[in-house]
């Protein structure tokens, strides 16, 4: 891969972004107001980078991305990500939520108790707010322990967790209306 770039790509949800490091990915950006706010936030979270083309391994992310949104079931648990931006309880916290399989949710308790903290749901759902590569690490699967959905920081916020969650089959699709 080059030294360092992003790309914006179009999925099921809207207009992506994917930013890479050398071979590693750092940063995933769900869709924003439109794809020139993606691009402004990408070049913020990514200084001294450039939108580009994809090399080939960043291209292939995309497309599975793509097809996760279409169906695929695809994890992305074998991407590479570089987190070394991240504080350690954060990648510890994101590694717990990169095994939570497509078309499956887990709460923030769980979480937590699986990290040996039970009692830090909070603390859980903070990290998971700073998370640099959603859809890889799928915090759109946590929920809270009721299964109510709270607070994603994504544009559209719980909309877009929840029409994250029905492409995946977690979710049955909103029941249609007569209007």
């Amino acid at each position: 891969m080059t030294a360092a770039g992003y790309a914006l790509f179009p999925t099921a949800v809207g207009c992506c972004a994917l930013g890479w490091s050398g071979p590693a990915i750092v940063e995933v950006n769900l869709p924003e107001a439109s794809p020139d706010q993606t691009r402004r936030r990408m070049a913020r979270r990514l200084p001294g980078s450039s939108e580009q083309p994809p090399p080939a391994p960043a291209r292939e992310v995309m497309e599975r991305i793509v097809a996760l949104f279409d169906g695929s079931g695809d994890d992305l648990a074998d991407i590479e990500l570089d987190l070394s931006g991240s504080p350690e309880f954060h990648r510890s916290v994101y590694r717990v939520t990169r095994g939570i399989r497509p078309g499956t949710t887990l709460s923030y308790g769980a979480i937590a108790t699986e990290l040996g903290l039970p009692g830090a749901a909070r603390a859980v759902g903070r990290a998971l707010g700073h998370n640099p590569c959603p859809i890889i690490v799928p915090c759109h699967r946590v929920l809270a322990a009721d299964g109510s959905m709270h607070g994603f920081s994504a544009n559209g916020g719980v909309a877009t967790k929840r029409r994250m969650l029905q492409l995946e089959g977690a979710l049955p699709p909103d029941e249609p209306t007569l209007f």
